[in-house]
């Protein structure tokens, strides 16, 4: 084996490549102190090394990366235990960085002859951070897009070039395939290049000059590298590798929904390490305040580091540039502090009162809407409406405006903590679509064509205006209408609750479950059909179920209803029930199917056993007709041929196509023609599809998001327990 050994030393000289290595002399022997190198060289080396099998399951391209992401994370073994090392190796890179650049200012390691290996030191901690901005977009999520577009929008600001260098870094002028492709270009090729350039000739320079001697009393005698510091150093790196993986296995890094322009991201933060940037910006407003916060003082405080070398000669400068470091640091903790308390302080008090702000809000905004435009608060400012509320007493106004921002504050806390629990399902909602297979179109298409996730935002933007959806909590999709009851309808002052019912509610029927069983159980209920919630001294109203402030508000069917179904005695009751159950089964909705079924069977059961599906469907149809028979429903509504033609056809009433077919045209003869009240026709003009309020797409997602139609995930059932072994 000697031989052998010779024989390759003979030909490479590894044994003195070993020597070198391992028998570098250590003045004061071996310390903790000086692991920190090693251990940033050694988290590269896994970041290499787990970047290397990254690359081969990730496909850099907007339409593929997140979904290489998605196929590593959910069907490779051992693939969120990769990605996670990966992730939280690069968090611990930036912990590391800051110790040592700690360490070596306090060791005075900057000053010479050493300069030259601080500033290459300075240029690694760049191409560091670097790293950690480039390999945010990759798995191309909403939350790395948008805290990208974020970080790059800052570049902007540079007075001169800034655009063309935004440009350059997104590929143009949109953020798409060219920013991914250059992003990951300069993430797994240039930067890598550049650190191992970096890291080679910092080496050899310290190798050249040297450790700086960390002075103890009494003198402690020198050392070799091997084996006390190698031990040290062995112990450092295990330690963090055994943290990285428990982390990862623990905590594996999330993926949010994929990346879409056209949806805004509300809770868009950059990682915790850039979080002190983010926040440190808050204090500059305006295009200048940007300049000086974004690249005047970051840059001033690197040409400082840069000169650190000349300025720490002397033992006053060398105080300096510790004291510099350590406030840059700690500013740095205490920023992050700061922008992640601003975040979560809702979460962290989430039952902070704040009834006195809130009290002086209504107060002004309620004799707003009760006094119009006779309010002592009309057509002022905010400042000075405070300043009219507390007659003019600026002591009490100041002491309340820090309330009020400290309460705008509270509430963005709890806008950013629902934003980031909405992206939570999102992120969720698109690995379920994801689970059965990703079309060619790429993921975002799966999010895009799902009704449960774009139909509430399409609801919003068409149709909240005027209609809600929410359930009996008031949780949901709703639009706090006020009132403007200064003066009735006939110029008299309005002063309590009897003058309510002069007063139509505002806004359109409540959607939230329209045409199930229980909507109908109270639409067909003579106490709630036009029932209003109408809050007089708040001057608001928070709900009208079923016709809002329409003409029908108090038209022929509600007194219909109070007439037919106001004194029910247990027989009209069935009836009532089964009119009901008619109704719900032409919806066919999917979540009352089962339900529904049960109507229908009942008719069917009556037929011979050799009954065609035509008469089956025929006797259904009869049963549920007989069922509006009963209470001459069809002397207005048509049914199945029945006839009536004076109010909307009933036919099919909730079902898809019905649905789809009323919101395109409301005011068509077949549902409410001339009596349609202010509903517009989202979608009449088939000839010209691009006039139209609603494409076919989005009509379609609206309508089955109303139904509650959509894909859902099989529930896998839950293991049986193992019964207990019976002895006999």
């Amino acid at each position: 084996m000697s031989k052998i050994l010779d024989w390759i030393d003979h030909r490479t000289g590894y044994r003195h490549l070993i020597k070198e290595a391992l028998y570098e002399h250590i003045p004061g022997g071996s310390r903790w102190r000086y692991v920190w190198g090693s251990t940033l060289t050694f988290t590269f080396v896994v970041q290499v090394l787990t970047g290397l099998v990254l690359w081969m399951f990730y496909s850099p391209g907007a339409q593929s990366a997140w979904e290489s992401v998605y196929y590593l994370q959910n069907r490779v073994s051992g693939g969120p235990l990769l990605r996670g090392v990966h992730h939280y190796t690069a968090q611990a890179m930036v912990i590391l960085l800051a110790i040592h650049l700690s360490q070596v200012v306090i060791d005075g390691a900057y000053r010479a002859p050493r300069e030259f290996n601080f500033w290459i030191g300075l240029l690694l901690m760049l191409v560091v951070l670097g790293f950690a901005l480039t390999g945010y977009l990759l798995p191309w999520d909403q939350k790395g897009y948008w805290a990208t577009n974020v970080a790059t929008n800052i570049a902007s600001v540079t007075p001169g070039a800034g655009r063309q260098v935004q440009q350059l870094a997104v590929g143009g002028d949109n953020y798409g395939n060219y920013t991914l492709t250059r992003f990951f270009g300069i993430h797994a090729g240039v930067l890598p290049a550049l650190l191992v350039g970096l890291v080679v000739v910092h080496l050899a320079l310290f190798r050249r000059h040297g450790i700086t001697v960390h002075v103890s009393k009494p003198p402690r005698p020198d050392q070799y590298f091997w084996p006390e510091q190698v031990l040290k150093d062995a112990i450092a790196c295990f330690t963090i590798i055994g943290l990285v993986m428990f982390l990862a296995w623990k905590f594996p890094p999330e993926l949010g929904a994929p990346a879409d322009s056209a949806e805004a991201y509300a809770a868009a933060r950059p990682e915790w390490y850039f979080l002190f940037l983010f926040q440190f910006l808050k204090l500059f407003k305006g295009d200048m305040g940007e300049l000086i916060g974004a690249i005047v003082i970051p840059g001033a405080l690197m040409f400082f580091m840069f000169l650190m070398p000349f300025i720490g000669r002397s033992r006053f400068g060398h105080g300096l540039c510790v004291a510099v470091i350590g406030c840059l640091l700690a500013g740095a903790v205490l920023l992050t502090g700061a922008a992640l308390y601003q975040d979560r302080q809702a979460q962290l008090f989430p039952n902070k009162n704040f009834s006195q702000v809130t009290a002086v809000l209504d107060e002004i905004e309620i004799d707003l809407r009760r006094s119009g435009e006779q309010s002592k608060y009309h057509n002022q400012n905010e400042e000075t409406r405070l300043k009219t509320y507390f007659a003019g007493d600026a002591v009490k106004a100041a002491a309340f405006q820090s309330q009020l921002n400290s309460y705008r504050a509270y509430r963005q806390s709890q806008e950013y903590l629902e934003a980031v629990a909405d992206a939570g399902r999102q992120a969720e909602r698109a690995q379920q679509l994801a689970r059965p297979g990703i079309p060619p179109a790429g993921a975002l298409s799966l999010l895009r064509n799902d009704p449960k996730t774009q139909g509430p935002k399409l609801f919003r933007r068409q149709c909240a205006s005027c209609h809600d959806h929410a359930n009996a909590k008031g949780e949901g999709i709703v639009t706090l209408r006020p009132l403007d009851i200064s003066k009735d309808g006939k110029g008299r002052p309005v002063s309590d609750a009897k003058d309510a019912p002069r007063f139509t509610p505002n806004g359109a029927p409540n959607l939230n479950g329209f045409a199930s069983r229980d909507w109908l159980a109270g639409f067909l209920d003579s106490a709630k059909i036009a029932a209003a919630d109408v809050d007089l001294k708040k001057a608001e109203i928070t709900g009208a179920p079923y016709f809002g402030n329409t003409s029908h508000w108090k038209g022929t069917m509600t007194k219909v209803v109070a007439k037919r179904f106001g004194n029910m005695n247990d027989a009209v009751r069935a009836d009532w029930n089964r009119l009901i159950a008619a109704l719900s089964a032409e919806s066919e909705r999917p979540t009352q199917n089962a339900v529904d079924g049960e109507f229908d069977n009942e008719a069917i059961a009556k037929l011979p056993a050799k009954a065609t599906p035509a008469d089956r469907k025929k006797a259904v149809i009869a049963a549920r007709t007989t069922a509006l028979t009963k209470f001459e429903c069809t002397e207005c509504h048509k049914f199945h041929g029945e006839d009536g033609a004076d109010a909307p056809d009933l036919t099919g009433y909730g079902s898809r196509q019905w649905l789809i077919d009323f919101i395109s045209n409301p005011g068509h003869t077949r549902f409410y023609g001339e009596d349609n009240d202010r509903m517009p026709s989202f979608a009449a003009d088939a000839a010209h599809p691009e006039s139209n309020l609603l494409t076919q797409r989005d009509l379609g997602l609206i309508v089955d998001w109303l139904r509650g139609d959509w894909y859902e995930p099989p529930v896998e059932p839950k293991p049986e327990k193992p019964k207990p072994a019976v002895v006999k």
